[in-house]
């Protein structure tokens, strides 16, 4: 198992923090509410206040009718019918106010699947820029963060999973997951807290 901290040195300008899915709906009293949320939302907003030009966010959008997507993403929009866009509040798809609030400058980029790299417009934002490490925030860590854990891996990207500003709905695979990133993944993967990346990153 790898070691826990930054162990492949200090942060810079080469660096982005990509918060994934921070939205409306997935906060207390949203319709998929993630009850970790709120408790990991001030280290997630005292990162992106110390580098708002240098922040992405991604927000998850759902199917626009129950039914709606290909292959099996229609068989789960008829199980979470009342998420699709047709019955709820539009502005549920929002990011949480106090994140909303730092953009601009930070960015924003909208996707229909788990993955943020599946429909192309993040590797169209990052080619050619000067960004080869991901400082990795948000929700789920045991689904939408995996998956974008596992993209940025794929493109060789120096991956930093903030461990107290992601969150699941389910603790025990959080606790996996987390486990597998420190592990398995142990070249790729560093698993740092909010103080030491906002220590390191200069």
């Amino acid at each position: 198992m790898a070691a826990p901290g930054l162990i492949h040195g200090s942060l810079g300008e080469s660096c982005l923090h990509l918060c994934v899915d921070m939205q409306r709906l997935f906060a207390p009293g949203g319709p998929w509410p993630v009850p970790w949320a709120e408790k990991v939302l001030p280290a997630i907003e005292e990162l992106v206040a110390s580098h708002p030009r240098q922040t992405l966010f991604t927000r998850f959008v759902p199917a626009a009718r129950p039914g709606a997507g290909p292959g099996t993403w229609a068989r789960y929009y008829n199980r979470w019918a009342k998420v699709t866009l047709s019955n709820i509040d539009p502005s549920l798809v929002e990011l949480m106010p106090s994140l909303a609030r730092f953009v601009p400058p930070a960015k924003l980029i909208d996707k229909r699947v788990y993955s943020p790299w599946t429909e192309g417009r993040l590797d169209a934002m990052l080619n050619g820029s000067k960004v080869d490490t991901l400082v990795i925030t948000g929700g789920e860590t045991d689904v939408c963060v995996l998956a974008t854990v596992l993209g940025a891996i794929d493109r060789g990207f120096r991956v930093v999973v903030v461990t107290d500003a992601v969150c699941s709905s389910a603790d025990p695979t959080h606790d996996a997951l987390m486990e597998l990133y420190r592990s398995r993944f142990s070249e790729q993967v560093e698993a740092a807290s909010t103080a030491e990346v906002l220590d390191s990153w200069h």
